[in-house]
């Protein structure tokens, strides 16, 4: 394929006029220039979710950028002046050579010339004398190497030319109209070509590569100790047994670390002096109410006075024993792989031994980590609240997205919307009178919610199909 070429217009410049904007002094312009430094909500949702992935874009970024205006500059640059001297020189000696080829019009001489230009410059030249080049259309150049070849030409060789880049392998063709015949040249594509582009080229993307690499190997090792971090804190905040957490990483690491060990250590000797509290506290009110109920088995058990006062004292040993669970929160009970279902079965089978019907389906094994005497006291609390106001109870649990939920309906009265909040608050109680009897102590619920976000989990109240309550247990697998 070829392209005739012939000398053409110049060029022109535009320009361009920068447009100001007189500010008002006294107009405040910081919500708008917050508006402006907000980031786009479609940028926040492609940005990355995690640690690591948002560091290496902060990193990565100005190094594509930076690699992306050193690319521009060069081939802007260098790429461009590298191509103008060797299609520049390549024009030179096609000038020179047409300009003693028209000075010598001995033949032996002209096959002398074009030998040792053969030989000197590499360059293979004949001469076909009394040829005329075709008359074909004018094509632009469609490469940035053939765009300067045709302004080099044009500028220095001033006559009408046609240059073939593709006829030939590994050579470009050039045919020079001449006054007596078609100069034709061939010029291999070394001379035209400068292999700095593609050394350049790897070099940028290997160390590009390379930088990053690094980058990755480092951040990693930064994002590890943050991430065991997190997993240490969500382990113990489910109150689970975590070890010291080591030391490690960058300083603001180190110091977080630091600081969650000491936190770990308060939170921990915390709990091991209310417990120690508590048992000095459980033993110091259960021994005179002991002694009361010893008093009373020697009473005469058909005055009706002493029967009311045993019913008192089974009622503050019953009270006792919920502001003792409630305010321990079931601190000292080690956690373990429990087989939930075998749990909900068990206390569903207590119920049903005192005439409650339950209904129970479970969907497949539910093995998880948990306090097992805590969890029981809690779904104890709920069925029996369930058992209370309502007479049919369904029971379901199974998986899902990663979270064991448990429901339990009712067919009762239920909770109205604007109080199943509220009822979750120490010593809360829809029922109006004190009798403990028809209203409990109002710690049910409580202690079932402390239970189960000590698990990590959650408990919420809604309305039942069943026309009731439904109680949402979620615990993480």
């Amino acid at each position: 394929m070829g392209i005739s070429i012939s000398r053409s217009g110049g060029t022109g410049a535009d320009d361009t006029k920068d447009a100001g904007r007189t500010a008002d002094p006294a107009r405040d312009d910081r919500p708008r220039r917050r508006r402006l430094l907000r980031t786009p909500r479609s940028l926040k949702r492609l940005a990355p979710r995690g640690l690591m992935g948002r560091s290496l874009l902060i990193i990565i970024t100005p190094l594509v950028i930076t690699q992306v205006v050193a690319a521009i500059i060069f081939y802007d640059r260098h790429w461009d002046s590298m191509l103008r001297r060797l299609t520049g020189g390549l024009a030179g000696e096609i000038a020179l050579v047409s300009d003693m080829l028209r000075r010598m019009p001995d033949e032996e001489a002209r096959a002398q010339l074009l030998t040792t230009v053969h030989h000197r410059l590499q360059l293979a030249i004949t001469l076909h004398e009394g040829a005329i080049l075709p008359n074909r259309a004018k094509a632009e150049p469609w490469g940035q190497m053939e765009n300067a070849l045709v302004n080099a030409l044009d500028e220095r060789v001033r006559r009408p030319f046609i240059i073939d880049t593709e006829s030939v392998e590994d050579r470009v063709e050039i045919r020079v109209q001449l006054a007596d015949g078609v100069l034709r040249v061939l010029a291999p594509r070394k001379r035209l070509f400068s292999s700095t582009t593609y050394i350049f080229v790897l070099w940028m993307v290997g160390t590009s590569m390379l930088l990053m690499g690094i980058a990755t190997v480092f951040m990693r090792n930064q994002v590890r100790s943050v991430r065991r971090l997190a997993a240490t804190a969500n382990s113990f905040g489910k109150g689970r047994e975590v070890p010291r957490l080591k030391v490690e990483g960058a300083r603001e690491v180190r110091q977080a670390s630091l600081a969650f060990n000491q936190m770990r250590e308060r939170i921990t000797r915390q709990i091991e002096q209310r417990t120690e509290m508590l048992a000095g506290v459980s033993h110091d009110l259960r021994t005179p109410l002991t002694r009361m109920k010893l008093q009373l088995a020697m009473l005469d058990d058909e005055d009706e006075d002493v029967a009311a006062l045993r019913e008192d004292i089974a009622e503050m040993e019953r009270m006792l024993n919920d502001y003792l669970a409630f305010a321990r929160g079931e601190g000292t009970e080690s956690i373990a792989p429990t087989d939930l279902g075998a749990l909900l079965s068990e206390v569903a089978a207590r119920f049903r031994r005192q005439n409650h019907p339950v209904d129970l389906h479970l969907e497949r094994d539910l093995v998880l980590p948990l306090k097992r005497n805590a969890m029981e006291r809690c779904l104890q609390n709920l069925i029996g609240n369930a058992m209370r106001y309502g007479s049919h109870v369904a029971v379901r649990a199974g998986v899902r997205d990663g979270t064991i939920v448990i429901l339990i309906d009712d067919d009762g009265p239920g909770i109205p919307e604007d109080k199943r909040e509220a009822v979750f608050k120490a010593f809360v109680r829809l029922e109006g009178s004190r009798n403990p009897k028809t209203g409990g102590t109002g710690l049910g619920l409580t202690i079932a919610r402390d239970i189960v976000r000590g698990h990590g989990g959650d408990i919420t109240l809604d309305r039942s199909p069943l026309g009731g309550l439904r109680v949402r247990v979620e615990l993480p697998v």
